[in-house]
């Protein structure tokens, strides 16, 4: 999904990820800004973007959104280094536009840009001595720092490793999506025995609601929210875009509480 946001008195912009680019890289809280559009259609967006930027006479973009080439890195990677096609000074905004970005090593396995991750790359990353255009990361040191992580057979282990307080909720799912991948759930799996497997773990819930038993219904509440992350995967969406949907639906909605139920407006 694509975002037209407006900061008033500003600029308009575009961005796939409004925390990422307006919260996080400009400062703008969620109060001091608003989304103007949204669209899946790119071409739409792009000459959308353009024409409100001349109507509220903010300056033009010279290029159309669709066209910009910062949307997607490619990352060359050798077998010692990863390199960024970017200059140092400019790689933190590059990287902040592509998290979630996947690369492979032929050793190491996959690796992903993450929020976490990426003031690492930063601490960490060399200038080309070739290109000053470019730089580099060692894979290895990447590797140890944040990948190779001993993972248990249990799902309770993979969520005492997100609980911790640098560690936010898209690098949750992030660690949900890599202890799923490490196991070749997504490729070998389907979304079939996904939703089975959240049938069973909302009867577990049902129980532990019943029975009041707290820990029980945490476990239970966890383990859906990890079933619903690789099902939404397995049908080529994000669990991310999948709450962004339904959000955009609700945050307008009406209604009143009707028998400890909330009923929307007609």
């Amino acid at each position: 999904m694509y975002y037209i946001y407006h900061i008033p008195g500003k600029k308009i912009g575009v961005t796939r990820n409004l925390n990422n680019r307006v919260t996080l890289m400009q400062g703008y809280k969620e109060t001091e800004y608003e989304v103007l559009e949204q669209s899946d259609d790119i071409d739409y967006i792009s000459d959308r973007e353009i024409e409100l930027q001349k109507s509220y006479g903010y300056r033009v973009d010279l290029k159309k959104y669709k066209n910009l080439k910062f949307n997607k890195m490619k990352i060359n990677a050798t077998e010692q280094t990863s390199t960024f096609p970017c200059p140092k000074n400019k790689l933190k905004g590059r990287l902040m536009d592509n998290i979630g970005l996947n690369w492979k090593h032929p050793e190491y396995g996959t690796f992903r840009i993450t929020r976490d991750n990426i003031p690492w790359i930063m601490a960490n990353v060399k200038v080309s001595m070739f290109n000053n255009d470019r730089c580099y990361i060692y894979n290895k040191a990447f590797y140890e720092a944040y990948f190779n992580v001993k993972h248990s057979s249990d799902v309770d282990t993979l969520l005492m490793m997100a609980n911790n307080e640098t560690t936010d909720t898209s690098e949750r799912f992030d660690l949900i999506r890599d202890w799923a991948a490490t196991r070749g759930l997504y490729d070998s799996g389907n979304s079939h025995t996904q939703y089975v497997k959240l049938q069973e773990e909302a009867g577990e819930l049902a129980k532990a609601l019943l029975t009041d038993d707290k820990p029980e219904i945490v476990d239970a509440i966890g383990d859906m929210v990890v079933v619903l992350t690789n099902l939404a995967h397995l049908q080529g969406y994000s669990i991310e875009y999948c709450i962004d949907e339904a959000y955009s639906v609700i945050a307008a909605r009406t209604g009143k509480m009707i028998n400890g139920t909330f009923v929307k407006d007609k």
